[in-house]
């Protein structure tokens, strides 16, 4: 038998600005494998700085590392998980069809439990009824109404009034419609994950976003309303995006949003751990990795360890 024979999936995940795309693109590399991307935001065409899509890590010895997930869908639409889990389970059969070893990565921790977790996921429709009497109520009222359909692990959904909605709307269609477990195939996936002490964690973060900005982050934003999207359209997408667009659109100078991005991105970090840490806590085994390590060994970890 030949490595990683028995396991199925390798699952790379950790905070943002870790590496994780760096290590998994060298692992299928090394395994023949390649990579599906458990990224929320990554799945957009032309949002590339944004959403750190690192594409140029694919390239290993001159040849790209075939990536799954990434660049499906156009800006303006509206992907979710349950999409997601669907298009997984496509991009994981057409990987075994070809015998190739698939490795998962991304940071999004809902997305990693909807892959590897079999919980059927359902494709909720529109309630323009509860959307009605919805309309009606203020942003506090929603909020409390959402935390008492179901546990608030991030505030995502709570800060833009259309995607609060919608999350009202779903969380009152799961609580009448249990969805229970279906028939998912059967993965024996291992997980890694990479960290950093936090004070280094940080230094990562702030270099990364200056980075990003530097390569041309607020002309991405700038191209992306220029194309048609409405500035409350692109601030559906994530931190990035609804600071740069307040800068672009005039609302906050630069300064100012540089600060309050690298602040918020620090806090979407420590909310990511805190999913991590829920998951083990889940009976998830997640094999942490020091992210201070080379690359080389951080490949060779995890090869010894399937």
């Amino acid at each position: 038998m030949s490595v990683a024979d028995n396991i199925d999936l390798v699952v790379i995940t950790g905070p943002t600005a870790t590496g994780k795309t760096l290590l998994a693109a060298n692992l299928a590399a090394r395994l023949g494998g390649e990579v599906i991307s458990a990224d929320s935001r990554q799945v957009y065409r032309g949002m590339d700085l944004g959403t750190g899509k690192d594409l140029d890590d694919f390239l290993v010895d001159g040849m790209m590392v075939p990536f799954h997930q990434i660049d499906i869908a156009d800006p303006g639409y509206e992907y979710n998980v349950y999409e997601f889990q669907r298009d997984f389970l496509q991009a994981y059969a057409e990987i075994k069809s070809r015998n190739k070893k698939p490795v998962l990565c991304g940071g999004t921790g809902l997305y990693i439990e909807a892959a590897i977790g079999g919980y059927r996921l359902q494709k909720v429709p529109e309630n323009p009824a509860l959307r009605k009497k919805l309309d009606t109520m203020e942003m506090k009222e929603l909020v409390a109404m959402l935390g008492r359909l179901k546990t608030l692990h991030n505030i995502t959904d709570t800060t833009d009034r259309e995607r609060l909605l919608r999350a009202i709307e779903i969380a009152s269609h799961e609580r009448e419609h249990k969805a229970g477990s279906f028939d998912y195939p059967e993965i024996n996936a291992k997980i890694f994950g990479i960290w950093f002490d936090r004070p280094v964690l940080r230094r990562r973060i702030t270099h990364r976003l200056e980075q990003r900005i530097a390569e041309g982050m607020v002309k991405e934003v700038e191209g992306l309303i220029g194309q048609g999207l409405k500035p409350d359209q692109l601030m559906f997408y994530g931190l990035e995006y609804r600071y740069l667009t307040h800068y672009v659109t005039g609302k906050i100078s630069y300064d100012e949003m540089f600060r309050k991005l690298n602040t918020a991105i620090h806090q979407f970090a420590k909310r990511q751990v805190t999913w991590f840490r829920r998951m083990e806590k889940k009976g998830y085994d997640i094999h942490w990795i020091d992210g201070e390590l080379p690359l080389e060994s951080k490949i060779n970890i995890v090869i010894e360890s399937l």
